[in-house]
């Protein structure tokens, strides 16, 4: 099985898919962006535009999740925004017409969530202590720039099933996706402050700087 995880930037992917990780035995996570900023450090700079444009990554993806999902024994777990019904098509509907059990959730959130997801994530903390209270958001400047845009499209019926997680925290969020797979995870026994350093180490590890 694959659990697509799809969203605006900021709502939450990551740190869903690694709470699914961490809770799921024999699970993994194939995130499709790796590749991506591999195909976009490729170009000049001046050529790096989105990388969901270029073929190269969308037939990629599909031929690696293809091959985790034939060969790996345990669920999947792909976190990535998708908000074009073309690429759509080609990633998570041709996985389907491949034949695998592809169960796709977009997570939700109202404008202003996302936007103080995006002042926490990675070292948003910090960089509000020292730079003040926007700091966050002008290091997340592209995301922001595509969140009316994300939110927008990702409403749409082809993009369901959507969950809206203003009011849900990750681990809760990953209960309803597991229930909604059919999927049983591990009890979350993890305290607060230990959830709040997982997740910050999660973030800090996916800070991407181009």
């Amino acid at each position: 099985m694959l659990l697509w995880i799809n969203g605006p930037f900021g709502g939450g992917k990551t740190q869903t898919a690694h709470e699914i990780q961490r809770r799921l035995p024999g699970s993994v996570i194939c995130d499709p962006e790796h590749p991506g900023f591999g195909l976009r450090r490729m170009l000049p700079p001046a050529l790096r535009g989105n990388f969901q444009d270029l073929a190269s990554w969308r037939q990629g993806v599909v031929e690696v999740l293809d091959l985790a999902l034939t060969e790996h024994d345990g669920v999947v777990i792909a976190p990535m925004t998708v908000t074009d019904s073309g690429c759509f098509q080609e990633t998570v509907g041709r996985l389907r017409e491949l034949g695998h059990d592809v169960r796709h959730f977009t997570l939700l959130a109202e404008r202003e969530t996302v936007l103080e997801r995006l002042r926490e994530r990675g070292l948003g903390h910090l960089l509000r202590f020292v730079a003040g209270k926007d700091a966050g958001l002008r290091r997340e400047s592209w995301a922001v720039q595509q969140l009316d845009h994300c939110l927008e499209r990702l409403c749409e019926p082809e993009f369901a099933e959507h969950l809206w997680t203003d009011h849900s925290t990750v681990p809760k969020t990953a209960d309803r996706i597991a229930v909604l797979a059919g999927l049983a995870l591990r009890p979350n026994n993890e305290g607060a402050l230990r959830t709040r350093l997982r997740q910050a180490r999660v973030g800090i590890r996916h800070i991407r700087f181009d």
